[in-house]
């Protein structure tokens, strides 16, 4: 796969794209079933963080759920297998290089995986190709840019400059969430419908403060202080000072808000 995971697979990781899931599940998945019978490809499952929920969703289609990162594959499975869950297959496979004939497939579904890529139009060509005509493809990305918050604070805007550079730097784009439908449209999609999917946080919600100002984007960010000081984009103590700013949005008077986008486009034909 051209790009790097820009996160890392370590443990932390993994237990951060856990929490993400479980508080995004109604904002991500509204909208995202399949009829019984179909076959729908799951196109960078990462450690399932996704898979369970469509798989559970719709028990009646079955899924074939790949990522490039062997260690991760084994995790989704064991993590499909504790949900007791038997309609997911697994393989290990590069998104640039899939082992499945041209039109094997009802659905695909691709979630936060172009945001790691150099060439996404490719990688949504190749998928597409995939599809059986009249078959749908569904992509979710977020969009580091729609990020807004109060209290405001240049610190914490350039901490998540520095994740939003390093995905540039790894061959990624940060931002890929407001590109999709050019991207869509270019790949060879058609009937694309985007929708931004806000998810707004404040003190009424203390269960988004906590899964998402807290434990999904702010630890997001808080990930690549190691990599992001290396690499010179910044110092220890600016990069502190951003993110002790950012957990600063999570208490009482804090409000924070961030855009997803979620596009759903056809293949040509029947």
């Amino acid at each position: 796969m051209s790009g790097a995971y820009v996160h890392g697979y370590r443990p932390r990781e993994n237990e951060r794209l856990q929490d993400q899931a479980g508080t995004l599940v109604d904002l991500l998945h509204s909208g995202t079933s399949y009829p019984s019978g179909s076959v729908v490809l799951e196109a960078g499952c990462g450690v399932g963080a996704q898979t369970v929920t469509l798989a559970q969703r719709s028990p009646h289609a079955r899924f074939v759920s790949v990522d490039v990162s062997a260690d991760s594959v084994a995790q989704a499975r064991r993590r499909t297998d504790a949900a007791g869950l038997t309609n997911v297959q697994f393989q290990q496979a590069d998104i640039f290089a899939l082992p499945f004939a041209a039109e094997s497939f009802d659905h695909v579904f691709v979630c936060f995986v172009l945001e790691h890529l150099s060439r996404p139009v490719a990688a949504l060509a190749i998928l597409n190709r995939l599809l059986r005509p009249g078959g749908t493809m569904t992509v979710i990305e977020g969009d580091h840019g729609s990020t807004f918050f109060h209290p405001d604070s240049k610190q914490a805007r350039m901490a998540i400059q520095c994740q939003i550079e390093l995905q540039r730097l790894a061959g990624g784009n940060a931002l890929i969430g407001r590109q999709l439908y050019p991207r869509m449209i270019e790949a060879g999609l058609e009937a694309l419908q985007v929708s931004p999917r806000m998810m707004y946080v404040d003190a009424s919600r203390p269960d988004l403060v906590d899964g998402f100002t807290r434990k999904t984007f702010t630890a997001m960010i808080e990930g690549v202080r190691e990599s992001a000081i290396e690499a010179g984009i910044t110092d220890a103590e600016a990069f502190d000072a951003g993110v002790r700013d950012l957990h600063r949005t999570a208490e009482a008077d804090g409000v924070f808000c961030y855009t997803f986008f979620k596009a759903v486009g056809k293949r040509p034909g029947a």
